[in-house]
């Protein structure tokens, strides 16, 4: 009779500790594939930055190529030279 006692409980401390193992198991492999979708994540974001890093730096180029080119407009030559290109004529 004892050692049929002893068996169940043997038994039932099996079971606790299968179950511990698999909850234990569970929440690691949760816990990897959240890590995981956050490193995807990270990189989705990492790549828009660079790409948004890059416009700004292309818009800044023509910013910068095109000041010249907007002071030429506003000075009176090259406004003659522009209506003169769509047909204008000197009076």
């Amino acid at each position: 009779m004892e050692e049929e006692v002893k068996e169940q409980k043997q038994a039932k401390y099996r079971r606790i500790a299968v179950g511990a193992t698999v909850a234990g198991v569970l929440v690691v492999v949760f816990l990897l594939i959240v890590l995981i979708v956050q490193f995807v994540q990270m990189g989705v974001l990492n790549s828009e930055h660079r790409a948004i890093e890059n416009g700004i730096g292309e818009y800044q180029q023509k910013i910068e190529n095109q000041e010249g080119v907007l002071e030429e407009y506003f000075s009176g030559d090259a406004l003659y030279w522009q209506a003169v290109k769509q047909g204008w004529k000197k009076k």
